[in-house]
């Protein structure tokens, strides 16, 4: 196994916990459990792994061009798959409401910063793309002023804006309107494209970098969120300099409560799971998922955990859409015996790893091996 197959598996347990989130209320809702959010945990969870590796990614190739390469292709090939199947099939089944009918929706969708910009995205489970992407922005930044290492000091920062944010800030985005993602849309690509070739690279990652700021803080639905979830990623990373005897573990116990506390005096904090009992409990329940797996790291054997974080990508992405379908097939099977709900949950989950399977073997897999090629090439 992997020396990293702990992270994999960490990110199969996210996956599965996503999908049972929003797979048990339309299936098997008596097992829907009120007491945590299952879907915010996975998310969590996900945002944990991602703050761990990835500014470790940056930092082992010392080269962001090489970086954003292998992100784009890790990413997009997957991406615009499902984009381009729930649009195929939007006769069957509608694109959902939140998604605006404008060509600037088109432009916050290729740069995946839907949720950044206040934009409904045309599957469900992609706001959470914005705030890697955000993150991704804001680690390239902080790389190339030299300020990478101070992960800790981050992590409390994006904590307590957190907080501030949610004390002062309405939920109204303070710049509505389609123009933002045109703009962010000019930015990204423009500075991905400086960043890659390799011509004014520290002038784009700073604009880039401002400019994901300016997201969450003018363009965003909930500004609060946005900076909490940052700053859980970011204390990934000051748990994985840690680790490496880079840093102290105490900015990440910060951290984690300011993030807990950040909903309890939002102006927007209406969602039945930032309750503080719900919102607590899901954040130490995530915590302790990832210590956990990382103190087992080289103890346990996690293969099919593993296997499953190896086709997270597509289980994230695929199950939505899927399910749309599955339930349009079905008919409504919250009224059915629950033997039938059972049957028809697992059912429903072999398909769903299956076509993920699929789609990760014909569609990631390659386009990773040719970002590692593109990469390799590049060094």
């Amino acid at each position: 196994m992997s020396r990293l197959a702990w992270l994999d598996a960490l990110r199969g347990i996210g996956a599965v916990a996503v999908l049972a989130e929003h797979l048990l209320p339309w299936v098997v809702p008596s097992l829907r459990p009120y007491w945590f959010n299952l879907g915010m945990y996975g998310v969590l969870v996900f945002f944990l792994v991602s703050g761990y590796i990835i500014p470790t990614s940056l930092e082992r190739r010392g080269d962001v061009g090489g970086f954003w390469v292998g992100r784009l292709c890790r990413l997009y090939p997957l991406y615009l798959t499902v984009v381009a199947l729930v649009l195929a099939t939007s006769w069957w089944i509608p694109i959902r409401e939140a998604v605006p009918r404008e060509s600037s929706s088109v432009a916050a969708h290729a740069t995946m910063l839907q949720d950044a910009l206040g934009t409904g995205a045309t599957v469900d489970t992609m706001w959470t793309l914005a705030y890697e992407m955000v993150f991704y922005l804001l680690v390239t930044t902080l790389f190339v002023a030299g300020a990478h290492r101070r992960s800790g000091p981050t992590s409390i920062g994006f904590g307590a804006a957190a907080v501030v944010s949610g004390l002062f800030m309405a939920a109204a985005p303070i710049a509505p309107g389609p123009w933002p993602s045109w703009l962010a849309f000019t930015v990204f690509f423009g500075g991905v494209a400086c960043l890659i070739s390799g011509r004014f690279v520290k002038a784009a990652a700073y604009v880039m970098g401002a400019g994901a700021l300016a997201l969450l803080i003018l363009t965003s639905r909930v500004p609060w969120f946005g900076l909490a979830i940052l700053a859980v990623m970011f204390a990934g990373t000051a748990i994985q300099r840690w680790e490496r005897g880079e840093g102290v573990l105490w900015p990440v116990a910060v951290t984690a409560a300011l993030v807990a506390v950040a909903p309890a005096w939002a102006i927007q904090a209406g969602w039945w799971w930032v309750r503080p009992g719900v919102w607590i409990t899901t954040i130490a329940l995530a915590a302790v998922t990832f210590a956990g797996a990382m103190a087992l790291r080289r103890r346990a054997t996690f293969r099919l955990l593993a296997w499953l974080g190896m086709i997270s990508y597509s289980l994230y992405l695929l199950h939505h859409p899927l399910l749309k379908a599955f339930i349009t097939v079905t008919g409504d099977l919250r009224w059915v015996p629950l033997p039938v709900q059972v049957s028809m949950a697992g059912l429903f989950l072999v398909l769903t790893v299956g076509a993920s399977w699929l789609t990760y073997r014909f569609v990631e897999l390659p386009m990773q091996r040719l970002g590692r090629r593109l990469t390799a090439r590049r060094a």
